[in-house]
C-alpha cells in the first residue's frame, strides 16, 4: 500500500523556489474559450496552455474564474468550466443535483474529446468530482480535492443551503454576497485585499437564479460519497485552507485517511476559497504534485 503523505506549505515553497519560485512571473499562456451543449445545458469553458489536460471545477455559487490565477501550469492544458447556471453557462431550469453536475462534466469531457485527465474540484466541484469518479473511474489520471468533503449535509447544513436558495429567489442572487464572503475569505484578506473581495463578489453576482437555487438545493441533498473514497486508485491531492470554516481541515484529514496514497496539503492563512485566496501556495502544491501523476 502506498504511504499517505501530508505536505506543509514550507516544503511546497521550497520546491517551487527550485522550479522558479511560487511568486515568479511566468509568461502568459495562450487562452481560448467556447461553449458546448451537453446534458441539456450550455457549458462555457476556458483553456490555457498546452500539454496534458487538467480540468478544474468551481464551487457554489462561483464560476471558472475562481481559478484565474491557477492557469499558468507549464506542461498542462488547464481547462476551467462554468457549471450549468453559473458564470456564462446556462441551466435549462433550477432542478439540479450533484449527480447531474457529474454527468454533465463527463459529457463535457466527451465533447472536448478528453478521454482521460487529471480533474480538480473545489467545494461543490469536489463533490461533483467524487460522483464523476464513481460513475467513470477509468476517465481519471488523478484527482485534486480542494476544500471539499465526502460527507452528506447534516440537518443544519442542509437547512443553510436551502436557505441560500430561498434567499436568492426572494431577494436576488446578489443578496448572497454578504453571507458567503466571510466563508470564502479570511478576515485578514477581507480587510486588506479589496481586489479579492471584489472578484469573488462579482463571481457570485454572475450566477443565474437557476444556478443559485439549483446549486443550493443540490448541496443540501448531496449524496454520501464516503464509500467512493476507498475505491480511488489514482493519485489524489487534497488541499485544505487551514482557516476554512465551511469544510474544516478535519474533513480533509478524514478523506486523506480513506484514500490510499493520497497527499494532503494544508495552506495557512486561507479560508474556503484557498485556491484563489492563496493562489501562489496552490500553484506550488500543483507544481510539486502533478509530476508524480503518471
Amino acid at each position: 500500500m502506498k504511504k499517505t503523505t501530508l505536505t506543509t506549505l514550507t516544503a511546497l515553497l521550497c520546491t517551487s523556489a527550485l522550479a522558479g519560485g511560487a511568486g515568479a512571473q511566468m509568461p502568459a499562456m495562450p487562452m481560448t474559450s467556447g461553449s458546448v451543449t451537453v446534458n441539456g445545458a450550455s457549458v462555457f469553458y476556458k483553456t490555457s496552455g498546452t500539454g496534458q489536460p487538467l480540468v478544474l471545477i468551481h464551487g457554489y455559487p462561483l464560476n471558472g474564474e475562481l481559478f484565474k490565477n491557477n492557469r499558468n501550469l507549464p506542461g498542462y492544458q488547464v481547462i476551467t468550466v462554468d457549471l450549468p447556471g453559473f458564470g456564462k453557462s446556462v441551466a435549462p431550469d433550477a432542478n439540479a443535483s450533484i449527480e447531474n453536475y457529474a454527468m454533465t462534466m463527463l459529457a463535457f469531457m466527451d465533447a472536448m474529446k478528453i478521454d482521460k485527465a487529471v480533474v480538480g474540484g473545489m467545494s461543490m466541484g469536489g463533490m461533483t468530482l467524487l460522483q464523476m469518479y464513481k460513475m467513470a473511474p477509468e476517465r481519471f489520471r488523478g484527482l485534486i480535492l480542494i476544500d471539499t468533503t465526502a460527507d452528506p449535509a447534516g440537518v443544519a447544513e442542509a437547512a443553510s443551503w436551502r436557505g441560500n436558495a430561498q434567499q436568492a429567489q426572494q431577494m436576488g442572487v446578489a443578496s448572497l454576497v454578504p453571507g458567503l464572503l466571510p466563508r470564502m475569505l479570511t478576515s485578514v484578506s477581507r480587510t486588506t485585499m479589496p481586489n479579492q473581495v471584489a472578484h469573488l463578489s462579482t463571481l457570485v453576482k454572475n450566477a443565474s437564479l437557476n444556478g443559485a437555487v439549483g446549486g443550493g438545493n443540490a448541496l443540501a441533498t448531496r449524496p454520501d460519497a464516503n464509500p467512493v473514497l476507498a475505491t480511488i486508485t489514482v493519485p489524489t491531492l487534497i488541499v485544505a485552507g487551514v482557516e476554512d470554516n465551511v469544510t474544516p481541515t478535519e474533513l480533509q484529514l478524514k478523506m486523506k485517511n480513506a484514500i490510499s496514497g493520497s497527499t494532503l496539503v494544508q495552506i495557512p492563512g486561507a479560508g474556503h476559497a484557498a485556491t484563489f485566496e492563496k493562489a501562489q501556495a496552490m500553484n506550488a502544491a500543483l507544481l510539486r504534485w502533478l509530476p508524480t501523476v503518471r
